[in-house]
């Protein structure tokens, strides 16, 4: 059993990430001290679960109205409609899969790609193997990549300058030291980094690593949303920081993710900053639910 300090501790001492932790801590302790969340939790949870997978799918260039999410049943027809019932699929399932996550990430990360892939997709829940690639992060880099419309002049959009997938022999390594490093803070004692800092580095190691074919996005804010539950910072699941990652924009998404890909203090405070700041603003939407509901509007 280890004892040692979580090697993720150092992350939250860097400039900026202290306040960023306290400010994510008081506001999500205030939307948990909400009345309604006396009455209503569940409501309130699976408002959240839904409002947090059409922001995802939004982040992934399916942005769609939530009440247009809310009728709709069919979410086969279209790429854009399999892309939100991708998001629906993960979210709704994404909460029942914490005793597993705590013993094995990667069956859970295996498990939530299998939900947003579909059982026609031959590469469905599997890391990617030699040769395979990854789709897109954004919107922006797919168009990019099939350049522009034929017999148009136009420029391809502008996408941030992040590096391409790791190789599937890197990405299977990574990805067994972060299931590594996650499992021992269940058995570990001693120093622990905070759940924001856990959920941030979480995130941002799925996207880096884009280790499936598809749907790496989806997954990678899924994750961050399992361990804030695992972490107890948000037990109920009623802070749904998809929202705010969409309510920031792709682009301050894309040049956040780029600081942490870089490694370096001032880049890995920024991402951990900007997971905060979406955080909060989930917070801010769910309590928004709850003053509906006590006004009887909901």
């Amino acid at each position: 059993m280890s004892t040692g300090t979580d090697p993720l501790a150092p992350l939250a001492e860097l400039p900026g990430v202290p306040e960023a932790v306290a400010e994510v801590r008081k506001s999500v302790d205030r939307l948990y001290g909400h009345r309604v969340m006396r009455r209503r939790a569940s409501e309130v949870t699976s408002e959240a679960a839904l409002r947090g997978a059409r922001a995802s799918a939004a982040l992934d260039g399916a942005d769609w109205p939530l009440e247009e999410v809310r009728r709709r049943t069919d979410f086969g027809a279209d790429a854009e409609a399999r892309t939100v019932g991708a998001a629906l699929r993960v979210s709704a399932e994404a909460g029942q899969l914490l005793s597993t996550w705590r013993h094995s990430p990667l069956q859970v990360l295996a498990r939530l790609h299998l939900l947003a892939a579909g059982d026609a997709d031959g590469t469905a829940g599997r890391p990617r193997r030699a040769g395979e690639g990854a789709e897109a992060l954004f919107p922006l880099e797919l168009k990019a990549s099939a350049g522009p419309e034929a017999g148009s002049d136009a420029p391809s959009a502008p996408i941030a300058d992040l590096p391409p997938a790791p190789g599937a022999e890197e990405v299977a390594a990574r990805l067994d030291q972060l299931s590594t490093l996650l499992v021992a803070r269940t058995e570990g004692a001693g120093a622990k980094a905070p759940a924001l800092v856990v959920a941030a580095v979480v995130h941002g190691e799925l996207l880096a690593l884009r280790p499936f074919g598809s749907h790496n996005g989806v997954i990678a804010r899924a994750a961050q949303r399992i361990v804030l539950i695992a972490e107890g910072l948000d037990p109920k699941a009623i802070c749904p920081a998809e929202v705010g990652l969409a309510e920031l924009g792709t682009d301050s998404y894309r040049r956040s993710l780029g600081g942490y890909l870089a490694g370096t203090p001032d880049g890995l405070a920024g991402w951990i900053d900007h997971c905060g700041r979406a955080l909060r603003l989930g917070t801010r939407e769910s309590t928004a639910v709850c003053e509906a509901m006590q006004r009887g509007m909901v």
